[in-house]
């Protein structure tokens, strides 16, 4: 099978926020306990941090990391997190039937933060709580001091403010499942006044407005529509949730999942336009894709997990190759929507639904959806450019016109590196690719890594890695105006060139 594609150096969609490449740590499972933070562990710190797993977060190359929910965050005090670790209280967390010892809090998560090379990005409670709550966390987190919380957190032993610069308002308050869920006036309305209050204590920071929990919910675009009604003025993102599931094990469908989220994308973002055309605004108002994975594995087993204790290990899904291909096209999507897209969370980082897993005293190891994040992290920083791309397509089941070749190509000026990011979803085929390059005069490729496996079901563990990149010799190219590559079947791929 072939395929062609054209890229033009002055034809560009946007440049790449580094925060697309963001994750999500979520009281939620083994995320924290026995996750990030296990004292004990023979390569824990001082602190109680594993540096195995630090060392894995700065291999992906995440630059935010949402905080501390999720569900988790509609019934959370945040001041149980605070202060003298002894002094603590054991809470029920009502939303993953678990025991919280809050032996981990704000102070102590923005130290690991800052150990793993990233920035935090807190979520508030406006389910339980609301503004009165989220202007304190705001002054004790930020505020420098001399005044109540400020010095309180001084006292805790936490000189520097820690600055925190993104803030979501709530979580997935259109859910029904979440702690008290509103509707979309009622969020609207308490998130309004959460803002007022929070950017009057630290005028600097942004705010990512409640989206829907995903593109199937029943109140999906009104509720866009009147949440943003209401926080336009006050908000810089609207938020966005999505997983996606191969529970019927039609593989051809799972591979086209992409084109549904880029769908979702630009469903809401014309919803945001729509408002600002309303309020007869000039702000734009861009998206948080603060919530996305694949996420269904675990379902079955999570069923026959006790309840009430502390580290419950559920959401634990092992990644297949056929994951890591989904994975792999919606770090596409991401790319091919950076004009409005500007931040993007994996969900989760450590051990929940996650590209990194640990055993409790022992090894952690990647999973094989890490690969195709590593890559993005590493190599999708610059200008994201129009990839037109001619190939043939397929239909499965209710997605029509599914292109066998999934493609971005970003450039990066600074560093003089173009890279192709490629997916081929033929099951069966490999695909000869031909790529024609306009204003990259000078531009050599030099390296083709590539990841398949002849069983899409392949899976990592801790007793050894069996899905992994390999490195591919460059194909042909010709006075740098073409280049052919061969994508083995079903295959992530990155191609670089540099000049």
């Amino acid at each position: 099978m072939k395929a062609q594609l054209t890229l033009h150096k002055e034809f560009a969609i946007g440049e790449t926020d580094k925060r697309i490449y963001g994750s999500f740590i979520e009281h939620l499972g083994r995320a924290v306990y026995n996750g990030i933070y296990e004292p004990g562990h023979p390569r824990a710190d001082d602190k109680g941090f594993r540096k195995d797993v630090i060392k894995l977060v700065q291999e992906m190359g995440v630059p935010v990391v949402r905080y501390p929910g999720g569900n988790f965050v509609s019934g959370y005090n945040w001041e149980d997190g605070i202060g003298p670790a002894e002094k603590r209280p054991m809470q029920l967390d009502l939303a993953w039937h678990t025991k919280e010892s809050n032996k981990i809090g704000l102070n102590e998560f923005a130290e690991w933060c800052r150990l793993a090379d990233t920035e935090l990005m807190y979520a508030v409670n406006l389910g339980t709580r609301g503004a009165d709550a989220a202007r304190n966390i705001v002054e004790y987190a930020n505020f420098p001091k001399g005044s109540y919380w400020s010095d309180l957190r001084i006292s805790h032993g936490v000189k520097e403010p820690h600055n925190i610069k993104l803030w979501c308002l709530g979580n997935e308050m259109d859910g029904p499942w979440q702690i008290c869920h509103r509707n979309a006036t009622e969020y609207g309305r308490a998130a309004l006044e959460a803002a007022k209050v929070m950017k009057w204590t630290d005028s600097s920071i942004e705010l990512v407005a409640c989206g829907s929990s995903n593109a199937d919910m029943p109140t999906f675009g009104d509720w866009e529509t009147e949440v943003l009604n209401h926080l336009y003025d006050h908000v810089e993102y609207v938020s966005l949730h999505q997983y996606f599931n191969n529970s019927d094990n039609d593989t051809p469908r799972f591979l086209a999942s992409s084109l549904i989220m880029d769908s979702f994308i630009k469903t809401v973002a014309g919803i945001c336009d729509l408002v600002k055309a309303k309020k007869r605004s000039k702000k734009i108002v861009n998206l948080s894709f603060d919530e996305w994975n694949v996420w269904f594995h675990s379902h079955r087993q999570d069923q026959k997990i006790e309840r009430w204790i502390e580290a419950r290990p559920i959401l634990e899904d092992i990644y297949t190759m056929e994951d890591a291909l989904v994975v792999g096209c919606i770090l596409i999507t991401l790319l091919k929507n950076a004009d409005r897209v500007k931040i993007a969370c994996l969900a989760q980082l450590v051990n929940v639904i996650a590209p990194i897993m640990t055993e409790p005293g022992g090894t952690a190891w990647r999973q094989t959806i890490f690969y195709p994040f590593m890559h993005a992290s590493a190599f999708g920083r610059g200008t994201v450019l129009h990839c037109p791309v001619t190939c043939d397509k397929y239909s499965a089941n209710d997605i029509d016109d599914v292109p066998y070749l999934e493609s971005v190509a970003v450039h990066n000026e600074e560093k003089n590196e173009l890279t192709i990011f490629a997916v081929n979803r033929n099951l069966g085929e490999a695909l000869d690719l031909e790529a024609g390059l306009y204003g990259f005069e000078g531009y050599r490729f030099i390296e083709h890594i590539s990841m398949s496996n002849a069983d899409l079901k392949a899976v990592n563990s801790a007793q050894g890695e069996v899905v992994q990149p390999v490195t591919l010799p460059p194909g042909k190219q010709d006075a740098g105006q073409r280049l052919e590559a061969r994508l083995p079947t079903a295959s992530w791929n990155v191609l670089r060139l540099k000049k």
